[in-house]
């Protein structure tokens, strides 16, 4: 059974820093390349950074670059999402997605963490 559970999602001032995890199980982790999304009350959900499966390629939303950073560490299963000079607009329900770098259909979603960003 595979399983995504983020964590470390709370509710900050604007300008603080939060750091979210997404322990996987269930899969070959480090066959997947890892990504957050987010989605915001009454917006679709946007791709904010994405990782390969060997960490050595990322991307990141205009939105966020030079503010967050997603890392990774296989030994651990877990990819990370580390959030700097959190601003409102960064309030959104965050999900971790894992998707097999050979077979699309091997696509698996968190059940997502809360980050409030308000002072």
């Amino acid at each position: 059974q595979v399983q995504l559970v983020e964590s470390g999602g709370g509710l900050v001032q604007p300008g603080e820093s939060l750091s979210l995890s997404c322990a996987a199980s269930g899969i070959t982790f480090s066959s997947y390349a890892m990504s957050w999304h987010r989605q915001a009350p009454g917006k679709e959900r946007e791709l904010v950074a994405r990782i390969s499966s060997t960490g050595g390629s990322t991307n990141y939303a205009d939105s966020v670059k030079g503010r967050f950073t997603i890392s990774r560490d296989n030994a651990k299963n877990t990819v990370y999402l580390q959030m700097n000079s959190l601003k409102p607009e960064d309030t959104a329900v965050y999900y971790c997605n894992a998707q097999h770098i050979m077979i699309r259909s091997r696509d698996y979603w968190g059940q997502g963490t809360q980050v409030t960003v308000s002072s």
